[in-house]
């Protein structure tokens, strides 16, 4: 086992890498990039036999933020064990994972961001309120830190690293190898949708329509088993009815309560819930709701929606396309014929963006003690195969098998004793993710089904500035959290009263000086990506 590290020596293949790779980066040449990456597949970024005296690089643990529920089978440990194994080869370094559950997630993960805790890498992304951390100094620069993640750096190009700077200073790795659609709609029962004269699910219209037929013919089971603290049935609602574009960045609690207009006027911000079509969600969700399409409490159940529709007590479920990726395969396997549908909520006006390659994203902690090996970890897990399915599926043999070029479950493979998993989505790589027997066939159908309509992210280097309206973001949050949830699930009893007050209490909460910052900010936005 290979004992002694030469940080002068490290540095020097490094950088004679970083030149050869960047030089192939300012050609864009994606061909050449491809073929340095496969001559250096291995990820062996230390291994030299260079003698070039140096500082003998110190044992260190690392730490890497994940967002989820801290596994308890034993299995993450394990191959722990094994990834350790090749840092500690590498770069005399191990490496372990920290979590932020699930419950209440962005807050705890924000007041660890403020807290000064050091914490290596940490999962970040535009979901993750990434730029308000970034400015309140949670993150390290990454510009003087490039040079030990030589590879991945180069394969990341001029214009992608523009959307991961803050002023000119580079704080984030980008996810940009990876395909993937995060849109959000509704799954349902296939076969019974037939049963009720519905060959497809397309808009609300029809999902209502299911809902009703769940309702008249399937004794004892919910049209829909929904969480009420869940606010996609708003999201989508505004996603199908309207032609608008979230925008993330700008956090008004339960409702998205500004969106802009469509993406002819993208630099345009309004609120939706301004407009007669808010009025008509309140009413058409008080039907629903009166309907019995969920539970009475539904406000206040927190059970697992997930399971009770896999178990064939909800006739509907909710989430986006990767989960449908898998649960299409475990509902087919789980009851056959179940066809499980899907209808993606950007699907009935072709209104769908492309994901932001922000969305996930690698930082360094701003308290990190040991960035330069952080970094060299993070080079390690995106260029080194054998790492990074250690990192991501875990032991071969254990969690999976490969045969015939697709992973599979090995005999006696059992969910409870053997799942492994470490929520990695910020900086997955194409090149190493392997097609699996445990995902549905036609999602690549989907995918170039979403490709024909959806538009490149128009917000991706668009960075908010709260500090203007903090106050009233939070104001408008308490009333969105207040009032939203009941509208949203049709419990106000007069719909049309309530919205009226909701606008209200959102035009005292100081919902239209956050609509004039917003634009300030945009056109000042789009003089900048289109020069004026």
């Amino acid at each position: 086992m290979k004992t002694r590290f030469k940080l002068l020596a490290l540095l020097m293949v490094l950088v004679l890498i970083m030149g050869i790779t960047g030089c192939v980066k300012s050609g864009e040449t994606s061909g050449t990039q491809g073929q340095m990456t496969e001559e250096n597949k291995s990820g062996d970024i230390s291994k030299t036999d260079s003698t070039e005296d140096g500082e003998e690089l110190e044992f260190v643990e690392l730490t890497f933020l994940m967002m989820g529920n801290v596994p308890t089978n034993g299995q993450l440990e394990l191959a722990m064990a094994e990834w350790n194994k090749i840092l500690e080869e590498e770069i005399n370094a191990h490496l372990k994972i920290e979590w932020v559950e699930w419950a209440d997630w962005l807050t705890k993960y924000n007041l660890l961001m403020a807290s000064g805790e050091p914490i290596d890498l940490i999962t970040s992304g535009d979901w993750l309120d990434m730029w308000p951390n970034a400015q309140k100094g949670a993150f390290m620069p990454l510009d003087d830190l490039l040079q030990y993640a030589p590879l991945t750096s180069a394969d990341i190009t001029a214009e992608e690293w523009e959307t991961c700077k803050l002023d000119d200073t580079t704080y984030f790795f980008p996810e940009q190898n990876y395909t993937q659609y995060v849109n959000h709609g509704f799954y349902y029962r296939g076969d019974w949708a037939k049963e009720f004269g519905i060959d497809k699910v397309t808009d609300y219209e029809s999902f209502g329509q299911y809902l009703q037929g769940v309702a008249d013919n399937k004794e004892g089971v919910v049209p829909w088993d929904a969480n009420g603290s869940k606010f996609d049935l708003y999201d989508g609602w505004i996603i199908s009815e309207t032609d608008s574009l979230e925008l993330l960045m700008v956090p008004t609690g339960y409702h998205k309560a500004v969106w802009a207009e469509s993406k002819e006027n993208k630099y345009t911000a309004y609120s939706p819930i301004f407009n007669d079509t808010f009025m008509e969600f309140a009413k058409t969700m008080q039907e629903w709701g009166d309907a019995g399409y969920w539970r009475e409490d539904v406000l206040n159940f927190k059970g697992d929606t997930r399971e009770l529709f896999k178990a064939g007590q909800s006739g509907a479920d909710q989430h986006h396309t990767q989960t449908y990726r898998g649960l299409r395969w475990e509902m087919d396997n789980l009851i056959p014929g179940s066809e499980i549908g899907f209808y993606p909520f950007g699907s009935t006006r072709k209104n769908l963006t492309q994901l932001s390659i922000i969305h996930g994203a690698t930082a360094i902690g701003a308290n990190s003690q040991n960035p330069e090996r952080a970094v060299m970890a993070y080079e390690i897990l995106r260029q080194n195969e054998e790492f990074y399915r250690l990192f991501v599926y875990g032991r071969e043999g254990v969690q999976y098998e490969i045969v015939d070029g697709v992973k599979t479950r090995p005999e006696g493979y059992n969910d409870a004793d053997h799942e492994f998993y470490t929520d990695f989505w910020s900086g997955r790589e194409d090149k190493f993710e392997l097609p699996t027997d445990t995902e549905y066939a036609g999602i690549y159908d989907l995918w170039a089904e979403f490709d024909s309509y959806a538009i490149p992210d128009p917000y991706s280097r668009f960075i908010f500035d709260r500090t203007p309206v903090e106050a009233e973001l939070a104001a408008i949050s308490d009333v969105t959290s207040a009032l939203g949830p009941a509208i949203t699930y049709g419990k106000t009893g007069d719909p049309e009263a309530a919205v009226v007050e909701y606008r209200e209490k959102l035009k005292k909460a100081g919902i239209d000086k956050v609509l004039e910052e917003v634009q300030r900010q945009l056109d000042d936005y789009k003089v900048m990506v289109e020069g004026k």
